[in-house]
């Protein structure tokens, strides 16, 4: 069970590696459209599992900006320090978040069925 600490701390972490992300990195290979879905902390504080989603051209440059953010993940826990108020920082763990795009293909197929299904009721209607 989560607690409310674990909650806040969550929520200031998603902030802050946000932030971090869009204002404080200047890495040419950062494309697209970042964004922080989801933060998962251990009950103790210590290690927290972050979750990033990527809107870019490509997968190629999908992964060129994980890569990217990935290898900037020092720095952003160092931003990310002083914008906590606990005795520890916890240890970011980056994630690449494939959710949202999952949920898009299956909204792109649910759209090609529908489609289909007008098509052959419209069909059906002309024969008739």
């Amino acid at each position: 069970m989560v607690t409310r600490r674990q909650e806040k701390v969550a929520r200031v972490i998603k902030e802050a590696v946000s932030d971090a992300i869009a204002n404080h990195l200047n890495d040419p290979r950062i494309e697209g459209l970042v964004s922080v879905t989801k933060v998962e902390i251990t009950g103790d504080l210590r290690r927290a599992e972050v979750y990033i989603s990527i809107f870019g051209t490509n997968e190629a440059a999908q992964n060129k900006t994980f890569t990217a953010i990935s290898g900037a993940r020092s720095r952003i826990q160092l931003l990310m320090a002083g914008r906590l108020s606990s005795k520890f920082c916890p240890v970011l763990c980056l994630h690449k978040d494939e959710n949202f795009k999952k949920t898009l293909e299956t909204m792109r197929l649910i759209d090609q069925a529908v489609s289909e299904m007008e098509n052959k009721d419209s069909t059906l209607h002309d024969t008739q």
